[in-house]
């Protein structure tokens, strides 16, 4: 599929089970893979992906299921609750 970077500045970002993440501000490109490896987005929203108090995030592309009026990704909530809950671990063991 090809499409034009600039088409997805601006964007809504969803998860496949339809909660909001936020709006895409910005594309990373790998220039050497000459390939999107992640989609900056602001104004995180907090339920859907545990964002703590940052005010962005960066998803990875290989996230992505689909584009069109709106991009969706991958439901990430849990999987991000489990790295936390993998790095609360190792700074207990760490002490």
């Amino acid at each position: 599929m090809e499409i034009q970077l600039s088409s997805l500045y601006g964007q809504d970002l969803y998860t496949d089970r339809g909660i909001y993440v936020g709006k895409i501000e910005d594309v990373s490109v790998d220039i050497r893979e000459k390939r999107v490896s992640g989609l900056a987005v602001k104004n995180v929203n907090p339920n859907a992906f545990n964002a703590g108090k940052r005010k962005g995030v960066i998803v990875p592309y290989r996230w992505v299921t689909a584009i069109g009026d709106i991009v969706l990704i991958k439901h990430v909530r849990r999987r991000a609750a489990e790295r936390e809950g993998e790095e609360e671990e190792e700074g207990k063991r760490e002490r």
